[in-house]
């Protein structure tokens, strides 16, 4: 293994295990203020990782934050369409993904009393109001508009590594398909000290896990698709945090006497799995994506031999463009 690839590893698998430990030894998923807190102090852990290989490089930040997409890329009128488009277009996904679960008969839909939702609230301590179709609305509304916002930080945290960092290398050596899945599979891989608890797919308890990874599988090609289109990982960082906040709510409308079954309903179920493999191959097929770089070698005077520059003073071939730079050269087939 690399050593680059081996510190990052080492720091983003090894810390979020640190970090949610308190959970292991403690009462697991059972306080949910907790397990928000850690999740949340979790979700920084891959950009430390970035960080621990950006020390073992002689490289400058500033360069190092263009080259791992911390920058809004050179065509940053794209960056923002696509930021925009993360924005709005996660949440009507997401519903997407609820309507069609409801339409083939996974899940029951409570739209007039909205008693899910009511139940929740009670949970809670709130009591809920006789008319909850506000309620509702107004959920959805700051899921879709506010949360995203709020939770922006988190959702860096996570994407700085896994689309900023690690998905250049892993397409400079699989390939833009097969690195996209990588990427995907790592980055479910990564959740296993919260999934192993069952969270996410509670009916499914360890085995969430495996779920888990492969919601990331599919889910990682869309989100890898913004940031290769756009240079960028504020696209991929959005749509991350988009998707984080309105998950959980629109999984709220189904009935309190059927609750929805989140392994195979809304779109972190087998529905919205098929449906994100869906949009991520209308994607990679309509709008091509540049083959990125990796980020600078592990120090100064040293190659990085699984990096696309290797060799590049004998060759004749026109380099691509930086990922940082919003290439958008169309890839090889793969």
């Amino acid at each position: 293994m690399r050593r680059p690839l081996l510190v990052y590893i080492v720091l983003a698998f090894g810390l979020s295990w640190a970090a949610t430990l308190p959970l292991w030894f403690g009462d697991g998923l059972g306080t949910p203020l907790k397990v928000q807190a850690l999740g949340a102090l979790m979700m920084f852990t891959p950009t430390i990782g970035v960080l621990g290989v950006w020390a073992t490089t002689r490289v400058p930040f500033r360069q190092w934050a263009r080259e791992t997409g911390l920058t809004l890329g050179e065509r940053k009128g794209r960056t923002g369409r696509l930021v925009l488009a993360a924005w709005f277009g996660v949440p009507l996904l997401t519903l997407l993904a609820m309507g069609i679960s409801a339409a083939v008969g996974l899940v029951s839909l409570d739209l007039d009393t909205f008693s899910l939702l009511a139940e929740v609230l009670r949970a809670r301590g709130a009591e809920p109001p006789a008319d909850m179709t506000a309620v509702a609305v107004t959920q959805l509304v700051l899921a879709s508009l506010l949360v995203p916002v709020q939770i922006l930080i988190p959702a860096l945290g996570e994407e700085w590594g896994w689309r900023g960092w690690l998905l250049p290398r892993l397409i400079a050596a699989n390939g833009v398909v097969a690195g996209l899945i990588y990427s995907g599979l790592i980055w479910g891989l990564w959740h296993a000290p919260l999934t192993l608890l069952g969270y996410n797919y509670p009916r499914l308890g360890s085995w969430a896990a495996l779920a888990f990874i492969g919601f990331c599988a599919v889910a990682g090609v869309a989100i890898g698709w913004l940031r290769l289109r756009s240079g960028s990982v504020w696209p991929a960082v959005v749509a991350h945090a988009s998707l984080n906040a309105v998950a959980g709510p629109v999984l709220l409308l189904g009935d309190a006497a059927e609750p929805p079954n989140e392994i195979l309903a809304g779109i972190t179920g087998v529905v919205g799995w098929v449906l994100l493999a869906l949009v991520g191959a209308a994607l990679l097929r309509f709008l091509p994506v540049g083959v990125p770089r990796p980020a600078a070698p592990e120090a100064a005077g040293q190659s990085d031999e699984d990096g696309p520059d290797a060799g590049a003073a004998d060759s004749d071939e026109p380099e691509p463009e930086a990922a940082g730079s919003g290439s958008t050269r169309p890839a090889d087939a793969d």
